[in-house]
């Protein structure tokens, strides 16, 4: 194991910044763990490894010329495979797109490369991001580092593995349900769904457009929550691309303000069971946040169930409508534009009521999902004495799609087989900073990340 590997990208640019660390050997480093582990995880679907030595090389030379380094100088970073990465594959997962290049960077990736960052290559996902287990005939199956039969979750479940393996720094994924926080979760790393808008998900595909923007965003994945917030700070911002953009500045709060945050935390939204350890991993977040001087109560919202139900309905809906052109010709008939428009209103009353609800705990802590990394081809568990079934187990990530709220995942427990578990930490649109700064409690309290069995 390599230790260089599992620094946080923090440390890393720090130690670049003061010439303790090259970027080349960094990078170096880097691309012998992706050699040696990705045939293995199957994380990476496209590495090119000639162009990270050219970059580093670029980078140490910027360094010893004291020139203006950002905050990401020299990092090596990986980027889900449905974001464009100038002149490299795009597929989504799906032989539909099979060849398909970028022909420019989405504007986060030139975000992060003014930054310094140096991309290593582009993550695996499943056909075009319609699942939670990374699986696709293109490339094949992704697995755990945790555990090899097991799936580090789907959509970015590429650049869950990447990183949890140390063979990125850190990434960007993309979330219209779940697909960053359910992989971060199955995964022991960090990851955030930003609000719609705050980072572009112009050069996405699929496309956020109409009502699909309501959900679908892209959002930084790490093994720390500062690297996030860094991340975070790198890629936010507005672009005309994103139809939900807004100018928001970064606000991270006092630490004084911070503490006189009231916090509401559920085990469970009394529909879907969830594992004991799960169960745990909540209360020891609670406890811990408690422990930090937060104002920590039991609240679950009421409205939960109707947000679950109006997610299935866009998701399917405007999903098939935005997925026509590729899949014509192999779709099934999908509603009409006035059920849409009904549940597109019916959203924005549970989100006003959801929302009045959280005036009094603007933070909620929840699970990320009802079970842990599962066994590839698993669709239904024994839980509490009930069967969970797939398409049951990520409503906890759904919800907040549906609402758009910004969410993030922080790792803090481990099932009987030893998987990751993950916590969820929530807040009301546009407050991405709070999220963050509640999580990095949570992560200092409880011990964050730490590395998988995989040698």
């Amino acid at each position: 194991m390599r230790e260089l590997n599992f620094l946080s990208a923090v440390s890393l640019a720090e130690r670049i910044r003061r010439k303790a660390l090259s970027p080349v050997e960094l990078v170096e480093s880097h691309l012998a763990q992706i050699e040696e582990l990705n045939p293995r995880l199957n994380a990476f679907v496209q590495v090119d490894a000639e162009l990270a030595r050219r970059q580093a090389r670029a980078a140490e030379a910027a360094v010893g010329n004291g020139e203006g380094l950002g905050l990401l100088h020299g990092v090596p970073l990986s980027i889900k495979s449905s974001i464009d990465v100038a002149g490299w594959r795009c597929e989504s997962g799906s032989k539909l797109r099979a060849g398909v290049v970028a022909a420019q960077d989405a504007p986060l990736v030139s975000r992060l490369r003014q930054a310094g960052a140096i991309i290593l290559g582009v993550t695996n996902t499943p056909e075009l991001l319609m699942a939670w287990e990374t699986d696709n005939l293109l490339y094949g199956r992704t697995n755990s580092p945790w555990d090899l039969s097991r799936t580090p979750g789907g959509s970015s479940g590429g650049e869950a593995a990447a990183i949890a393996a140390g063979m990125s720094a850190g990434g960007v994924g993309s979330d219209g349900g779940g697909s960053i926080r359910v992989p971060a979760h199955f995964s022991g790393i960090c990851g955030l769904k930003p609000t719609p808008g705050r980072i572009p998900a112009t050069g996405h595909f699929p496309v956020s457009a109409g009502p699909f923007a309501l959900l679908g965003v892209v959002g930084p994945m790490a093994r720390t929550v500062a690297d996030l917030k860094v991340l975070f700070e790198v890629l936010q911002g507005p672009d005309d691309g994103d139809p939900c953009a807004a100018p928001v500045p970064v606000r991270w709060p006092e630490k004084d303000d911070l503490k006189r945050i009231r916090i509401g935390y559920f085990e469970d939204d009394g529909r879907t069971p969830v594992t004991p350890e799960t169960r745990a991993a909540i209360r020891t977040a609670a406890g811990a946040l408690r422990r930090a001087g937060f104002q920590v109560e039991p609240f679950r919202p009421e409205g939960l169930e109707l947000a679950r139900q109006l997610w299935w309905k866009i998701f399917g809906i405007a999903g098939g409508m935005l997925l026509g052109p590729v899949m014509r010709g192999h779709e099934e008939p999908v509603h009409t534009g006035e059920s849409l428009l009904d549940t597109w209103l019916q959203r924005d009353v549970v989100r006003m009521q959801i929302f009045a609800q959280m005036r009094k705990y603007p933070v909620l802590l929840c699970p990320a999902a009802a079970v842990p990394a599962f066994r590839h081809g698993e669709r239904s568990w024994q839980v509490e004495g009930r069967t969970v079934q797939y398409l049951d187990a990520w409503s906890y990530a759904e919800w907040f799609n549906l609402l758009g709220t910004p969410a993030a995942v922080v790792p803090v427990g481990k099932s009987p087989e030893a998987m990751p578990i993950g916590v969820q930490i929530v807040a009301r649109p546009w407050e991405e900073e709070l999220v963050l700064s509640v999580a990095a409690a949570v992560e200092q309290q409880c011990g964050g990340w730490t590395p998988p069995p995989i040698e």
